[in-house]
This record gives structure tokens, C-alpha cells and sequence, in this order.
């Protein structure tokens, strides 16, 4: 059965973003991260689909069909892969001349369940809080990967926001990058 894989950047504090929205905390968006962008270009390896929710998908359809510098090697993987947008607020979703996103407005659930049952490589999270925060809930994570960025911004939208039920997790694998951000990646105890 397909994976669900949360992979999310978050500061050592717990947060997915600044007050007010800002991002510039993250590998890559001050200097680059080589090891962070070919740890991304392996994971787009193993996996067919990217589920993205509204805000994330508007973000992510703004800069990755036409990224270019030393984001394009990503770009050429990301923009291949499958997208499922999660949103009662679209009319519609594309993705350039790739074509290959779909809007789903069903229940998260089931079109989840259904996608881990059908063939092909796991599935990825890539940002979206609300999205990740109703797929814990839901229990429908199967793996997190979340990079962890070695700065503490004291406020902002934090990634655990509105979990309400304990979740136990089993340590897989740790990987620590020359500028400090930390790969870990936690599997739910089952």
C-alpha cells in the first residue's frame, strides 16, 4: 500500500512560518542548501504524487512551473509528478502544460484511503498547515519528514496548531546537514 509523507520545514521552535506568513527562514530561500535540495530531488524519486491544499497550491503554481536557477532540477521532477489539490474554495486547478493536477473536494478521508489502495509510489505533503494538521487528525500520515531549520522565530503559525489527541511516533532516521538543518523522520506507532 502507497505512503502518505508528511515533509514539512519547521524552526527548531515549531513554527512553518513567520507571523505573517513569511517564509525567508527556510533552507534555500537566503542561501542554498545543495544537501536540502538533493535530499528533495531523492524523496521526488520515490514518490508519484504530490497532494498540496489551496494555499500551498496557489503558492507552488506561482513559482514551480516556470522556477529556473538552481531550483530547475527540482522543478523538472516537482512539475512531472501528479498533483491532487485539496479545496472546497477552487473552481479548478492546472499546472501549466504539464496538465496534471486534479481538485479533489470530497472527503479528505476517503479520497485519501483510495489513493493509498491504488498502485504507484507514496504520496508526499509538501506545506499546506490545514491540509497536514486534517490528515493527522485523520491519522491518514504514514511517515513525517520534517526538516528542521536551526532558527527560533518566537511566533508565527506553528505546525502542530490544532492537534488536539496525542500521537506516539517511532524514531526511522535522522540526517544533519552541513548548515545545521536537521532531517527527522518519524513513523506513527501502530
Amino acid at each position: 500500500m502507497r505512503k502518505v509523507i508528511l515533509s514539512k520545514f519547521v524552526t527548531l521552535d515549531g513554527f512553518i512560518s513567520g507571523p505573517n506568513g513569511e517564509l525567508d527562514w527556510m533552507p534555500g530561500n537566503q542561501t542554498p542548501d545543495e544537501e536540502v535540495d538533493s535530499h528533495i530531488y531523492e524523496m521526488l524519486d520515490d514518490i508519484d504524487t504530490i497532494l498540496l491544499g489551496a494555499r500551498t497550491y496557489e503558492l507552488f503554481v506561482d513559482y514551480w512551473p516556470g522556477a529556473t536557477t538552481q531550483q530547475e532540477v527540482i522543478a523538472e521532477k516537482l512539475n512531472a509528478k501528479q498533483k491532487i489539490v485539496f479545496s472546497n474554495a477552487l473552481d479548478d486547478v492546472n499546472w501549466g502544460r504539464w496538465d496534471n493536477a486534479r481538485l479533489a473536494k470530497g472527503d479528505l478521508a476517503d479520497e485519501i484511503s483510495r489513493l493509498k489502495k491504488q498502485s504507484g509510489k507514496d504520496m508526499v505533503i509538501f506545506g499546506g498547515a490545514n491540509l497536514a494538521q486534517s490528515s493527522m487528525d485523520l491519522g491518514l500520515i504514514d511517515e513525517w519528514r520534517l526538516i528542521v531549520a536551526p532558527v527560533v522565530l518566537g511566533r508565527g503559525k506553528p505546525l502542530f496548531e490544532g492537534t488536539k489527541e496525542r500521537i506516539n511516533l517511532n524514531l526511522l532516521k535522522t540526517k544533519t546537514f552541513k548548515s545545521g538543518n536537521v532531517l527527522l523522520s518519524y513513523a506513527p506507532q501502530r
